[in-house]
């Protein structure tokens, strides 16, 4: 449980050490980008549970979702950065974003089922991708 624990606070913490990088002028713009995108993936790993898409081990508190952490940490930072070298390129975006949405699928989620912090039950790692 230990390891747990340490891994999702450094997955919520490490992203963050990075925003320093970004002018404030860069973070107002992006931010209501940002925060619409974080309420849909809130959305949608309610939406995922009930499916039972995918099962979090790892619970904050009882009725918070389990992927918080990750909403709040990898995809909100990483969303900011995204928007802030791909804005106005949407060729840009798009291969960033597959590129960025495969290396999650095929490298991290493996990583995360290894800890016992997730489980893919009726998506598979293709469905996951598309």
């Amino acid at each position: 449980m230990r390891n747990k624990n340490l891994f999702v606070i450094s997955m919520l913490v490490l992203p963050w050490l990075t925003i320093p990088f970004i002018e404030k002028k860069t973070i107002k713009r992006f931010l209501p980008g940002t925060i619409m995108t974080s309420i849909y993936l809130v959305i949608e790993g309610i939406h995922a549970e009930k499916k039972k898409w995918w099962r979090f081990n790892y619970k904050i508190k009882p009725n918070v979702i389990g992927e918080l952490p990750l909403i709040l940490g990898p995809f909100f930072v990483g969303s900011i950065w995204i928007l802030k070298y791909t804005f106005g390129k949407f060729k840009l975006y798009f291969i960033l974003n597959i590129i960025i949405d495969s290396f999650f699928t095929y490298l991290f989620i493996p990583l995360m089922e290894k800890t016992h912090y997730v489980t893919l039950v009726k998506l598979s790692k293709f469905k996951l991708s598309i």
